[in-house]
């Protein structure tokens, strides 16, 4: 395997390597087997996402030459501000109008460009090994490819007695936007609809009768999305344009992708009304959870027919008769998600800056910079404490 840089670890090696080069690499089906996400998502995502994002791969090795792990790593320009509201955020822009890159910086991440981050240990009894290691090459990884930030982007909180090398070593620990979750213990919609508060119900007996008196909206579920691509790829935009956090944009190659080459988890809903398609949404089913990934709405009636719970309630009622157990939602539009009794589920960024000197005082300023410190809603969780 060739290798473009490596680095020397304490007990081992990391090396560069580029995804042709781990085609014939045991490891990297080894490192993601038990992830929702595995080997095959990161595949895609580095073929077909856009947006300047530079993919590579850390193979960390131990002196007997075993690979312990197969980590993916990025580099992209990042926002240091893409969270902040107000006043702060007004006055950046005015900077920028004059100097236009002014608090961006390239940035080297750890994880997933689409999706939240996992470490790729080969066996998940080496996780503190991998997060040593880590600890151990990221800084001169990035500083050896002028990146002033490195950023463990979000990985989930059960990763914490793992990374508490890193968040003891530098790093700044810092909440990103949540993922929700909602248990699914209820036999049926209607059993879980019953357990919801008064006036949640009231509002939702409401938005589903305006779209019962409309024509007639039919559900479709498939594990291909590739014949309706130029369909519903509009109406992924249309929701994508109106988030305030635009990370990633995904691609109509990606959809493809995932049908074609994970159609066993792949689950695509389609909503049509008189024939045209006006919503879907994009999921991914994993032993007992279903990931809501991604939703396209056609905002010239998904609004005045409340598309977004129509679809929620035809996703849930779906995971039930598959007798899953947990729903999962991605990050955002968290006041919905309170009212329908869903959970967070804290995402954890870890943040260093490569210059040392600088380190410390960028460790203090960045929590400030942090993307839940501006969102009320959160709060409001039983369980925000876990943030």
């Amino acid at each position: 395997m060739q290798h473009a840089n490596t680095i020397s670890l304490p007990q081992g090696v990391a090396k560069t390597v580029t995804r042709a080069e781990l085609q014939d690499c045991d490891a990297w089906e080894r490192a993601f087997r038990n992830k929702c996400k595995d080997h095959r998502y990161y595949e895609i995502v580095d073929e077909t996402l856009e947006g300047g994002f530079e993919h590579h791969y850390l193979v960390l090795e131990d002196d007997s030459g075993e690979v312990r792990a197969i980590q993916p790593v990025f580099f992209v320009r990042q926002n240091l501000v893409e969270a902040v509201p107000g006043k702060i955020r007004s006055i950046v822009d005015l900077v920028r109008k004059i100097l236009p890159r002014f608090l961006t910086m390239r940035v080297l991440m750890v994880g997933c460009a689409a999706g939240t981050g996992d470490l790729g240990a080969c066996d998940e009894k080496d996780e503190v090994w991998v997060a040593r290691a880590l600890h151990t090459c990221l800084g001169a990884y990035a500083r050896q490819n002028r990146a002033s930030l490195v950023v463990l982007k979000d990985f989930p909180a059960k990763y914490r007695p793992a990374l508490e090398t890193l968040h003891t070593n530098g790093h700044a620990r810092i909440p990103s936007m949540p993922m929700t979750r909602l248990p699914l213990h209820y036999r049926n919609w209607d059993e879980y609809f019953r357990t919801l508060s008064k006036a949640t119900r009231k509002d939702l007996r409401r938005k589903f009768r305006k779209a019962e008196r409309a024509p007639k909206i039919d559900m479709e579920v498939v594990n291909d999305i590739a014949p309706w691509i130029d369909e519903v790829y509009p109406l992924y935009l249309a929701v994508h344009e109106r988030s305030p956090f635009k990370f990633e944009t995904l691609t109509k190659d990606y959809f493809r992708a995932i049908g074609q080459r994970m159609s066993e988890r792949a689950r695509f809903f389609i909503w049509r009304q008189s024939g045209k398609i006006v919503a879907f949404s994009f999921c991914l089913v994993c032993d007992d959870a279903i990931y809501d990934e991604c939703i396209g709405l056609d905002y010239s009636v998904a609004l005045d027919l409340h598309l977004y719970f129509y679809t929620l309630r035809d996703i849930i009622s779906w995971s039930l008769r598959q007798e899953l157990k947990f729903y999962y939602s991605n990050p955002l539009n968290y006041e919905p998600k309170l009212h329908l009794d869903c959970e967070l589920v804290p995402l954890d960024l870890y943040v260093m800056h490569t210059n040392a000197l600088l380190n410390p005082l960028f460790r203090r300023v960045i929590k400030y910079l942090g993307p839940t410190r501006h969102d009320a809603i959160l709060r409001k969780f039983p369980n925000a404490d876990q943030l």
